[in-house]
This record gives C-alpha cells, sequence and structure tokens, in this order.
C-alpha cells in the first residue's frame, strides 16, 4: 500500500500501463454499471481476488475490471487522473494525496492490519527495536512502511537511518545485506522474513495500524452510485469468505499475491476485513497528512482539507 517517490523505471511502467486506460475515455469504460478498479496487490485488499474469482461481482450484478498496481500511491495517481474508479490505497498516502486531489473520496475502510513488523537480521546485531540505533532500514519512504518505521523509533527514541528501496527490490535489499532491517507491507513483509529465516528478527513497538481504503472519484460517485453499491456488497460476501479461512478465498489470495497457500493461511488472522467507514478516519488521515508536511511529502504551504467532507459512507456501513 503506498509510495509517495518512486524511481524513473517505475513511472515508466505506470505510465505504459495507464495510457491505454486514458485512450478509452474517463476510466476506460462509460457503463454506469462497469468499474475499472486499481487494486494494490497486497491481502490488505484481498476481498478484490476473492470476489472475482468467487463469481460474486456477477452475482451483485456489477461488471468490474481489475487493474493490478505496486502501490497505492501508483492506483492513486491513475484514480486522480480519471484512469481507473476505484482504487485501493492505504491510509498514509491516501491522506497526502487528498491534500492535492480534491475530485477523490474515501469509500471505504476495507481492512485493519495489526501484522506491520520490522524485520532485521540478527546477523546485522539487531535483536531488540533498541538494536535499530544507527543502522538501516530499508523502505519505501513516504508510505504506510515508513510511517510504522517512523512510529517505532520516535516512540523508543531511537535514530535510525532510512533508506528509500521500492516493494519490488525489498527483498533483494534485505537477503544481499544493502540494508540492516526493512519496513513494508505484505506480501513483501512475509516473503522477507520468509527468505531469511533464522536470520530474521521482528519488531513492533508502534501505536500505528493500517487502515486499507477504497477510493473513488467523485465522477463515479455520480454516475455510478448502483455499481458501487453493488461492489461493496460483494466485497462484503467476500470478507464474510476471509474471515471464516475459506479455502476457496485463501486460493484466490494465494493466486494474486504468488504468495504461498500457507503463508496466506498465517497472515489472514492479522487482518479485519469487516468493511466500515467510521468518522473517527478523518482525525487519522489528517494526523496522517501532518506527518507528511512534517517529512517534506506534502508542500509544507498547503492547508489540510477537512478530511470529513471527504469521506462518503453511503456505500458501507459507517457504524460497523
Amino acid at each position: 500500500m503506498k509510495q509517495l517517490i518512486r524511481p524513473l523505471a517505475t513511472a515508466i511502467a505506470l505510465l505504459a500501463l495507464v495510457v491505454p486506460l486514458a485512450a478509452c475515455g474517463d476510466s476506460g469504460d462509460s457503463d454506469p454499471a462497469s468499474l475499472t478498479v486499481g487494486f494494490v496487490v497486497d491481502p490488505s485488499w484481498a476481498q478484490v481476488p476473492v470476489a472475482q474469482q468467487a463469481g460474486l461481482f456477477a452475482k451483485h450484478d456489477v461488471k468490474v475490471k481489475v487493474v493490478n498496481f505496486s502501490t497505492g500511491v501508483e492506483a492513486l495517481q491513475a484514480l486522480a487522473a480519471h484512469q481507473v474508479d476505484i482504487a485501493t490505497a492505504a491510509d498514509v498516502p491516501t491522506a497526502a494525496t487528498l491534500t492535492r486531489s480534491p475530485s477523490l473520496r474515501v469509500v471505504g475502510d476495507g481492512s485493519r492490519w495489526q501484522g506491520s513488523r520490522i524485520v532485521a537480521r540478527r546477523s546485522a546485531g539487531i535483536t531488540s527495536v533498541g538494536d535499530l540505533a544507527g543502522h538501516s532500514i530499508g523502505t519505501p519512504l513516504g508510505t504506510s512502511a515508513a510511517y510504522f518505521a517512523s512510529n517505532v523509533l520516535s516512540h523508543n527514541n531511537i535514530s535510525a537511518n532510512l533508506v528509500q528501496v521500492a516493494p519490488s527490490a525489498i527483498l533483494t535489499a534485505a537477503t544481499q545485506h544493502n540494508v540492516d532491517a526493512v519496513s513494508i507491507f505484505q506480501p513483501y513483509q512475509a516473503q522477507v522474513a520468509e527468505s531469511l529465516g533464522g536470520d530474521a528478527v521482528e519488531l513492533t513497538g508502534s501505536t500505528y495500524n493500517q487502515h486499507s481504503l477504497y477510493l473513488a472519484t467523485d465522477t463515479a460517485i455520480a454516475s455510478k452510485s448502483a455499481a458501487l453499491t453493488s461492489f461493496f456488497a460483494a466485497l462484503g460476501d467476500a470478507g464474510a469468505l476471509l474471515t471464516a479461512r475459506s479455502g476457496d478465498a485463501i486460493s484466490a489470495v494465494a493466486a494474486a499475491t504468488q504468495l504461498a497457500p500457507a503463508l496466506i493461511t498465517k497472515i489472514l488472522p492479522e487482518f479485519d476485513y469487516v468493511l466500515q467507514l467510521r468518522p473517527e478516519l478523518a482525525g487519522s488521515l489528517g494526523e496522517l497528512a501532518a506527518w507528511a508536511k512534517d517529512q517534506g511529502k506534502v508542500d509544507r504551504s498547503i492547508q489540510l482539507p477537512d478530511y470529513n467532507g471527504l469521506l462518503v459512507a453511503g456505500f458501507v456501513n459507517s457504524g460497523n
């Protein structure tokens, strides 16, 4: 979920992906019963592949085209350009993006992830949070993973060096000892821990749990309201399958993330997949945006928006 700075190669790859969508119109499809969804390949939004594989979108009479992205920031860029109708993104990049993309709205909180860890190497002399002092931590800067690492360091009065590492390069950086530790979202976190084996040390110590959000354009909300309602009804059914640890749901997430089913089974309990959109999310987004300004990821001269006005709760039960 999630990156505010990314290399030129990633930008070129994203451009190649979204140009065909742009050539087809606002989201590639003006059909009011059809949605184009920018999906970050991450178990945080596992409802999407589960609903797709289980035929739940068809059951709820909505046609869904899924376009994969590696980070929430990439998905949000496509959304801001109206090249997709819906995008998935974590709360940190969402908070920053909403300061400069007033046409976007948060329409659902898909899951809460309580499994964030800094994965460090014993061979780097790290066995506890305190040992992170002075070491390098690879992370995609400006993302929820970077915020988690910063939160751990600040709450433990530790100074360490956060190093920009793209999600696709995080496993190599960890296993080739280019950094001493990493802070990354799933499925990369599980892959790093598994690859390091006995050399891996998983560290916590943060007050932050990631909210995995669904955002839509104002155009989609106005012209595809029924499709959005059906989309979230399908996601609700998928969430029930995930909560029940359905074998078919596990297989769908494993196929989407390219993780082993056994590993998916292990990490699914870290997520709360009940759809919601609580008012207090607005305050959390404001705090995250203030952090982004402090980090220079949002122009310090920008006045932060009223996030309450950017939450549209009509598509999910906000009281859950």
